[in-house]
């Protein structure tokens, strides 16, 4: 009997000091994929986007990867490219829909298209070597004028002085590009001519952000500034300070400095001078 007594406050004892020993709250298991946070938020994914406030089509076409022209002419988007929060934006050509409700065509609209296509037949067709020639020489045109104003050569600087912490990677989760670290505060250039497309920080992930557009075929961004000192549509040259080194969204202070040529990123360390 004493025995038992003595086994029971045993156990008493045991869980008192097992519930006062517990002061820390259990692990939590992380359910991530390995993406960081600012990973999941910066990227888009899927094939259509509902654009919020402060969004530009650059700023969406540059966080899908995409390239601008390609998102306006799925959404039938004309210069000056203008889209409006709340608008659905298909990012790829297979979100739209394309198929057309069948038009009802009754006896006699079939028999007067027959006659329009038979009056047609009558006319005599125009020369066709003359019409090959006018389509060619407006074919050539429009190629030289697309040449003319895609093929000038840009001119690379720096964005920031400082030291590269941080390079490129061409994976899947990889970094687009590269992290130029210095003091607060410390001059945010522009890498080359070219005209602000977005200024703003609505782009979770890269808090404040200036994308610029140098030619219908490269961008440059402009991450994690302390302040920007531009706005959308204003033009800008090579070296012309446009905002001030900072760490907005960003765990310390840098850069960080990316480049698109068509939409895709590009290492940028294949552009700025050695």
């Amino acid at each position: 009997m004493r025995f038992a007594c003595q086994l029971f406050v045993c156990l008493i004892c045991l869980q008192l000091l097992a519930c006062s020993s517990r002061t820390a709250p259990a692990p939590v298991t992380s359910l991530t994929s390995g993406k960081t946070t600012s990973q999941q938020k910066i990227k888009i994914k899927g094939n259509s986007y509902k654009v919020k406030k402060g969004e530009t089509l650059y700023s969406i076409a540059f966080r899908s990867n995409k390239d601008f022209r390609d998102l306006a002419r799925i959404n039938g988007i004309k210069d000056p490219y203008t889209i409006f929060p709340g608008q659905i934006l298909h990012l790829s050509q297979a979100s739209k829909t394309t198929k057309k409700p069948k038009k009802y065509t009754s006896k006699s609209s079939k028999s007067t298209k027959n006659i329009q296509k038979n009056n047609k037949s009558l006319k005599k067709p125009l020369d066709p070597k003359k019409q090959q020639e006018y389509v060619e020489n407006q074919a050539s045109i429009k190629k030289q004028q697309k040449v003319n104003k895609n093929t000038g050569k840009l001119r690379w600087y720096w964005p920031a002085k400082g030291q590269v912490a941080r390079k490129f990677s061409g994976k899947e989760n990889g970094y687009k590009g590269i992290l130029i670290k210095n003091k607060l505060g410390t001059n945010v250039l522009a890498a080359a001519d070219g005209i602000v497309v977005y200024a703003g920080s609505a782009l979770r992930g890269y808090g404040n952000l200036i994308i610029v557009k140098h030619n219908d075929d490269y961008l440059t961004a402009y991450a994690h500034n302390q302040n920007i000192l531009v706005k959308e549509k204003q033009k800008v040259t090579a070296r012309q300070k446009i905002a001030s080194m900072g760490n907005s969204e960003a765990k310390s202070v840098g850069l960080r400095f990316e480049v698109r040529f068509r939409g895709k990123s590009v290492d940028p360390l294949r552009y700025l001078p050695r």
